[in-house]
């Protein structure tokens, strides 16, 4: 009985490290073609009209609201659907997060989400909120953080923080950069995060 000859294709869906590498060079490609072009594009790359770089106070409050995993249930990206347009305002724009290193958009959403929440509510109505959220939402079932009012905010690192942020893009002057430490003398880490909070979607309203 003559021996079956195995073809070029054959050869690939018989031999799993070889697939699993076509594969990944496939994805790599198709990525690349995707995703390069956004780094080259004014709308992704430009911020939007009146759009400024944080604060040093909003700087630290970001970085908190990163470790404290706030994202892992709170989005900042408002999907481009009519009734959450309608509710929370504009969908999000690229342009309005070309200071964020990385940014903060994600699909997950146990809460809602936090493109459109500055402003929305007074600095005390959040400082109720973030130390006991029943408080104000008696159905919230997202955790207190009471420890924020009573830890100062850190300013050890933050020149070493807005440089980086320059570096990569963020108009920070070298002013802002040596009076960022004085700007946290005698604020909580809960007037951080306050503040990061009440800036976040105000440049589109």
């Amino acid at each position: 009985m003559a021996k079956e000859k195995i073809t070029g294709h054959a050869k690939i869906e018989t031999n799993n490290f070889l697939m699993i590498v076509l594969i990944l060079i496939v994805v790599s490609i198709g990525g690349l073609v995707e995703i390069v072009p956004l780094f080259f594009q004014k709308s992704t790359t430009q911020p939007i009209e009146g759009l400024k770089p944080y604060t040093s106070l909003q700087v630290v409050g970001r970085d908190i609201y990163v470790r404290e995993g706030c994202y892992n249930c709170h989005s900042q990206m408002i999907r481009p659907f009519r009734a959450e347009a309608l509710r929370y305002g504009p969908y999000s724009v690229a342009g309005e997060f070309v200071y964020d290193r990385p940014f903060q958009w994600g699909s997950k959403r146990t809460g809602p989400d936090l493109a459109r929440v500055g402003g929305r509510y007074s600095d005390d109505w959040h400082r109720v909120h973030l130390i006991n959220p029943r408080d104000v939402v008696p159905e919230s079932n997202m955790p207190a953080y009471p420890w924020l009012e009573k830890t100062p905010a850190n300013a050890g690192s933050i020149q070493t923080h807005m440089r980086g942020l320059r570096t990569l893009g963020a108009p920070y002057s070298e002013e802002e950069i040596a009076k960022a430490p004085e700007d946290l003398k005698g604020k909580t880490e809960l007037d951080a995060v306050i503040a990061y909070l009440q800036v976040l979607g105000i440049h589109r309203k």
